[in-house]
């Protein structure tokens, strides 16, 4: 059986509190599981539904990764934070890459490093 995972990357140079951080995860890891197809969501349900936190040291960086896979064929996910608390409206803060199989997650998250 194919296995799943989810990536989350959240933006290292921020310096936001821990729980804005994770937060921002949330967001993306709900925004690119509404994209996902549904046979793929309760076959990662069913094996736990990992997921992996990336820190990612710049904005550069994290529109790079983000834009690499949502021109593939992965659910992807990219927050703007609405500006509530911390930051100014539409910074960019993290993404999500999937739920889906682990090769093509890690196609284009395999480099980066857990936060």
């Amino acid at each position: 059986m194919a296995q799943y995972k989810q990536v989350i990357g959240v933006r290292k140079d921020l310096n936001i509190r821990r729980g804005k951080e994770i937060a921002q995860g949330a967001h993306a890891s709900r925004g690119a599981c509404s994209r996902a197809n549904p046979d793929i969501i309760k076959n990662w349900e069913h094996q736990g539904q990992t997921k992996i936190v990336v820190g990612v040291a710049t904005e550069n960086k994290l529109v790079e990764v983000y834009n690499k896979a949502e021109s593939g064929d992965v659910p992807v996910y990219l927050v703007k934070d609405a500006g509530h608390t911390e930051l100014e409206p539409g910074t960019r803060t993290a993404f999500a890459v999937g739920p889906a199989r682990v090769e093509k997650v890690d196609k284009y998250t395999g480099n980066l490093s857990l936060l």
